[in-house]
């Protein structure tokens, strides 16, 4: 049998799939910056280049925020249900747990529908040879913020009391619906460039 591991799980995934999108939409910027053809747009370039570079990181250390809220919420349901007192603090331990670790994720949708933004910007206006480039971004960045929210929202579900998650959640839907718009920007923008 095959050994099981914890982590990483999907919410790390999902922030990682967020910081290779914000890499590759800073690539598409960088190659943009300095082409004469794009003199008009270097100055927004460099703009987005400087804040995608700031998304990969911050989203890299949402890989690891993630597996520790993971682990927050293990350590809580391994405390002991019995007697009446420490079934209480058992209770406290996983509620304040589980929302951190929707919290968490919900800080990588966040970031992942900024990446995703920034890739339909540089898919929109950024060097033409890269923008199947920026399409990736695009789709990762919504690939990352759907799989952040699904986080977030499983976590909620888990609550004893869903109402004390309840706006979590729902920002969590929006992120995805924002972050899905814009990866079907960039995409319209790479179909018209390959069947130009």
């Amino acid at each position: 049998a095959l050994p099981t591991y914890p982590v990483p799980g999907g919410g790390s995934v999902s922030a990682y799939a967020g910081a290779l999108a914000a890499a590759l939409t800073r690539m598409v910027a960088g190659l943009t910056i300095g082409r004469k053809k794009y003199a008009a747009v270097e100055s927004e370039m460099a703009i987005v280049a400087a804040n995608a570079e700031k998304l990969s990181d911050d989203l890299s250390r949402l890989v690891e925020r993630d597996a520790e809220a993971y682990a927050a919420v293990s350590a809580a349901y391994k405390m002991p249900k019995d007697p009446g007192d420490a079934a209480n603090a058992r209770n406290d331990a996983i509620t304040k747990a589980l929302l951190f670790a929707a919290e968490v994720p919900l800080e990588t949708a966040r970031r992942c529908a900024e990446a995703g933004a920034l890739a339909a910007a540089v898919a929109a206006k950024g060097n033409s040879n890269a923008v199947t480039d920026a399409g990736v971004a695009a789709m990762l960045a919504s690939a990352g913020c759907r799989g952040a929210a699904y986080n977030v929202r499983i976590n909620v579900a888990s609550l004893n009391d869903r109402s004390l998650g309840a706006h979590l959640a729902s920002e969590a839907i929006e992120l995805t619906a924002t972050s899905e718009k814009y990866s079907m920007e960039a995409c319209a923008f790479v179909e018209r460039a390959l069947s130009s």
